[in-house]
């Protein structure tokens, strides 16, 4: 028997007004000729943003869904080379301390966050490192502030592999001797769909002690010939050992054949449950995060989809076992 507990990515569509990844171009930053006023207007964006990710929690909580990702553009422009250095968090301090206080009483609730596609740890381009550096400390700090522990809430990819994988695998490793510990520790990596593999992935958790998140549709899309990722499970899980946090894996479904890769709307129910049955009882939680365009909508249907089957006991609106 496995608790399984679902989660959505960032944005409701289910409540109206509700984006919390609102911005302002660096062109509209610029139209604006005094600076400290077009600061100003960056922190009501970012204060409304931080607003409305309170509200989607208090919305989760309504329907029990216990697993969360937050936009990773909560705070815009922030890391603009070109923007003046300004004390985001100070006159934020109040939207910031509403999230915190929800979380305080709703311990059981997993937040984490997926950083934009740019943040990559394993280029030689030293300023495309620091950069990456400078945007995973924004992550922590509001981690921080959060009153959340970041380790182990990042998901990144491995990031390029300029043609030749293993040289970049290498490059990853070397580069992580040079990242800070805080933000070693809030790392972890994820299989990706172009790139690198499962297997390759795994070797670099296993080498780094990072643990790994599974993408189920990554892996569909993009494997070797001889992998199986059934073999790797044991593996996969064991990567998590160290973490106070369950293991969590990606679930989505292909949009259709010819556009494989892309997230389809909603989640093919058959699919994850076919998924489910293998790997049941092996490990006593799974934390699922669900990427489909329909977002909590996607949440929805497949809780309503999978209590037809006779494995699934129902818990509440977003969790189940599976015997």
């Amino acid at each position: 028997m496995t608790l399984i507990r679902l989660g959505y990515v960032a944005m409701s569509n289910q409540v109206p007004h509700c984006s919390p990844s609102q911005t302002m171009t660096f062109a509209q930053f610029t139209k604006i000729k005094d600076k400290e006023a077009a600061i100003r207007k960056l922190e009501r964006i970012s204060a409304s943003n931080l607003q409305n990710c309170w509200r989607l929690l208090i919305h989760n909580a309504a329907y029990d869904i216990q697993f969360f990702r937050l936009s990773s553009k909560l705070i815009p422009l922030v890391n603009h080379p070109e923007i003046p250095k300004w004390d985001y968090l100070e006159p934020l301090a109040d939207e910031l301390n509403k999230i915190k206080d929800f979380l305080l009483s709703h311990p059981e609730v997993r937040i984490d966050f997926h950083p934009d596609h740019f943040v990559i740890l394993n280029s030689s381009n030293i300023d495309i490192l620091k950069t990456s550096m400078k945007t995973l400390k924004m992550h922590f700090l509001l981690l921080k502030k959060l009153g959340i522990d970041p380790e182990h809430r990042c998901v990144l990819h491995v990031g390029g592999g300029y043609g030749e994988n293993e040289k970049a695998l290498e490059q990853f490793i070397l580069n992580w001797g040079i990242i800070p510990e805080s933000l070693q520790r809030m790392i972890i990596l994820e299989n990706d769909d172009t790139t690198f593999t499962l297997s390759e992935t795994l070797y670099l958790c296993e080498k780094l002690g990072v643990p790994l998140v599974f993408d189920y549709h990554h892996y569909l899309a993009h494997h070797s010939k001889d992998e199986n990722w059934s073999e790797h499970w044991g593996r996969i899980l064991n990567t998590w050992h160290y973490s106070k946090l369950p293991p969590k894996m990606h679930i989505s479904s292909p949009r259709n054949e010819k556009e494989f890769r892309a997230h389809a709307d909603f989640v093919d129910v058959n699919m994850f449950v076919d998924f489910l049955r293998e790997i049941k009882g092996s490990l006593p939680q799974l934390d699922c995060m669900i990427e489909a365009k329909q977002k909590d909508g996607a949440l929805f249907q497949l809780m309503d989809q999978i209590k037809e089957f006779p494995e699934i006991k129902i818990i509440n609106g977003g969790s189940f076992f599976i015997h």
